[in-house]
């Protein structure tokens, strides 16, 4: 397993956050279990630079997200924002006039062409909920929960919670989760398909490496032309959106991968997909 260090000059351990690359696959683990993996501002900007290092990656076809501990992540780290020793500006008693938000990570993780699996090992909350929802696929621990408790607090979902759970569980359901900062258990979180599959909670990075190791096995330029396919839907009227995919489908038809699935399908045997 090769390592790749998430650059930063911040003054943070590298060891709060882990990447690194096994075959086709890309695992980026949250690594402050101490503080149930909230986020510090060095951090956020790791996990940045992680993501986007992992969509470069030629040889990564999924991306694993992951933390340690009990907690996949309980938010930001709010109690080093009220002490002043974090530069997120929350709490700080500034009023920031301009945020470039484009850098962080639900942004970049959404703009991601490779496949995502947030492997949940533990509770997320807050920024940590906005961040799971951001992943493509969800596989949750038994244990787990997942805490929409941003009104308790005094906030809003801030980092996409407000995009995504409408369109994931429609308007009402949405409001009735954001409206009463209400708690979630893993199977609460199945049964509402916030989730995708619930295991033991030993199990869950097994059980997400499987998942990815499905999809790595497919066409890898298929798959990130589906799911820019799919962001896409979200925002294009039928009609344009069919043209779009048109657009995409005809320099798929060009590369070796689609020959080598018809060859494949054709000598019925497995096919083997290089990403060209």
């Amino acid at each position: 397993m090769s390592q790749f260090a998430a650059a930063s000059t911040d003054s943070v351990m590298p060891e709060e956050l882990l990447s690194a690359v096994d075959g086709a696959i890309a695992t980026i683990t949250l690594n402050a279990p101490q503080r149930m993996n909230t986020i510090s501002g060095p951090m956020l900007r790791q996990l940045t630079d992680a993501l986007v290092k992992a969509n470069e990656d030629r040889a990564v076809r999924v991306v694993i997200l992951t933390g340690t501990g009990r907690a996949f992540c309980a938010g930001l780290n709010l109690e080093a924002q009220n002490k002043g020793t974090d530069n997120l500006s929350v709490g700080s008693g500034a009023t920031p006039t301009n945020i470039d938000l484009r850098n962080t990570p639900p942004p970049v993780m959404h703009a991601m062409d490779k496949p995502v699996i947030c492997a949940l090992n533990g509770s997320a909350a807050g920024y940590g909920l906005d961040l799971a929802l951001g992943a493509d696929i969800r596989v949750m621990a038994q244990s787990a929960k997942l805490a929409a408790s941003y009104a308790k607090r005094g906030v809003l979902p801030e980092s996409g919670g407000t995009w995504y759970l409408p369109r994931m569980l429609g308007w009402a359901k949405a409001a009735e989760l954001i409206f009463t900062g209400r708690t979630l258990s893993a199977a609460q979180s199945l049964e509402i398909g916030l989730v995708n599959k619930v295991v033991p909670d030993g199990d869950v990075m097994r059980a997400a490496r499987e998942l990815a190791l499905e999809i790595a096995a497919n066409a890898p330029l298929a798959i990130q032309a589906a799911k820019r396919m799919m962001r896409m839907a979200w925002n294009e009227p039928f009609n344009e959106h069919v043209h779009h995919v048109f657009l995409q489908l005809l320099p798929l038809m060009q590369t070796d991968d689609m020959k080598e699935g018809i060859r494949a399908f054709l000598e019925k045997r497995e096919p083997n997909f290089t990403g060209r």
